[in-house]
């Protein structure tokens, strides 16, 4: 059994409990590896590191590690997509942040986690991806995204159109300041925000929620993933932002977005105590009104 460790930050206060996975790994004789940038970052801290063994890209990772443990908040989570890929790895997110629906494992559980997982008392939970295609080969191999893509105005006073289509079949024109499309991953993070519903994971489906749109009867949609999105964009700027979950690129109206659920999922770790219901009781803090 071997782990593999991304961070992008420590905290003098976080440092004990990171200090307290390094030393369950020891402990338990198991092998990791630790993210380059974030080693660099850990050694200036005067931790404890009983390896120098570290990985910078997906290629080191994919047949190095059967875990890859993510020490941080969901947008840390995110940032390691791009290492898994279609690795298959399980993730584990620890959560050092703020809300973590994805890094659902407390700080001061690290070491319950691991001996879970040492005993295999976990599920791994498939998550959709979104694949982005443009002529323009916009974000490279990079080009998906686990929470959601989004379309915005790069102006802060004009809207913006975005004409959607649904498997070449008109849906609306969308006048607002930008268009998110989301996995039920990401139905608990932006999307949420602007008004989408809350889908459970694998459900099959997408939400298209339009951001602060000019017309109230305009609402979220919520369709299947099997269906191939194509969004054409118009407005009095002629630049526009677009982004996968926390990349983001320029375009003009000339680029044809499509958007279709990737051929590959990604494997997140839930461990036996936790469930999908139970992380939206706490984390959305359901239940502290007495008359529910």
């Amino acid at each position: 059994m071997k782990f593999a460790i991304f961070g992008k930050t420590c905290s003098e206060e976080n440092k004990k409990y990171i200090q307290a996975l390094f030393a369950k790994f020891e402990a338990e004789k198991i092998e990791y590896l630790i993210y380059s940038e974030f080693y660099e970052v850990l050694k200036k801290l005067d931790l404890e590191i009983s390896t120098n063994a570290i990985f910078s890209t997906h290629d080191d990772l994919k047949d190095d590690a059967d875990f890859l443990i993510s020490i941080g908040g969901d947008g840390t989570y995110l940032n390691t997509i791009s290492l898994v890929r279609d690795s298959g790895i399980p993730i584990v997110g620890i959560n050092t942040g703020t809300l973590g629906f994805l890094s659902n494992i407390p700080k001061d559980e690290i070491e319950f986690a691991i001996d879970e997982i040492i005993k295999g008392n976990y599920s791994l939970d498939k998550r959709a991806l979104l694949k982005l295609e443009t002529e323009e080969n916009l974000f490279g191999d990079l080009n998906y995204a686990l929470n959601e893509l989004t379309i915005h105005k790069q102006d802060s006073s004009s809207m913006i159109t975005t004409q959607v289509y649904l498997d070449d079949v008109f849906l609306n024109s969308y006048w607002s300041d930008g268009l998110i499309i989301a996995t039920p991953t990401g139905s608990t993070a932006y999307s949420l925000s602007c008004g989408g519903p809350i889908i459970t994971p694998g459900s099959g489906n997408f939400i298209i929620t339009p951001v602060a749109p000019h017309n109230l009867n305009v609402r979220p949609i919520v369709i299947s993933d099997d269906t191939t999105i194509t969004v054409k964009v118009e407005g009095r700027n002629e630049r526009f932002l677009i982004s996968l979950d926390s990349r983001s690129e320029t375009i003009d109206q000339s680029v044809k977005l499509k958007i279709r659920k990737h051929d590959f999922h990604v494997n997140l770790l839930r461990l036996n105590n936790q469930d999908f219901p139970s992380t939206l009781r706490n984390k959305l803090m359901w239940g502290l009104d007495k008359r529910n």
